[in-house]
């Protein structure tokens, strides 16, 4: 039984790095041409959720079960938020920034929420907590980059 526990909270961390990618992937397409500076953030953060989500599917796939693919419901409704936000507001950095702290709040809530379930193994919970620290420092980034008014 905490095997299985631990392997769906793992899923579910993927889903939500999945979510990171397909969400910094829209990100960049919702940039403008002028802002590199925010491309070259959003691919690092895409190369962060890929290794993230390697190491939890490792873990998975040690713990007998398969590693999940897909997104959150959540997620796809995040992005779809986006597209009509986009619409209404344009492609602003301001916008596109705004869009990406709100994924990465979302994004600490889930590890918080995992790190919170019982039965997980202690170098599981060791290695949730290391990931949730480096995406905090990816939230902290976006914070800086929106500007003062943020922080």
């Amino acid at each position: 039984m905490q095997n299985n526990t631990t392997i769906e909270v793992l899923n579910d961390l993927i889903e939500i790095n999945n979510d990171r990618i397909a969400g910094y992937q829209k990100a960049i397409e919702e940039s403008k041409p002028a802002d590199t500076d925010l491309e070259v953030f959003f691919l690092s953060m895409i190369s962060q959720s890929h290794q993230i989500k390697n190491a939890l599917a490792t873990e998975v796939q040690t713990l007998g079960g398969a590693a999940a693919n897909g997104t959150t419901v959540k997620g796809n409704i995040y992005r779809a938020w986006m597209d009509v936000k986009a619409v209404f507001t344009g492609h602003d950095r301001k916008t596109v920034l705004s869009n990406c702290q709100a994924g990465e709040d979302a994004a600490q809530k889930a590890y918080q929420s995992a790190l919170e379930q019982d039965g997980i193994p202690a170098y599981i919970r060791a290695m949730l907590a290391e990931q949730k620290d480096r995406l905090k420092g990816s939230q902290d980034e976006i914070k800086t980059l929106r500007g003062p008014v943020y922080r």
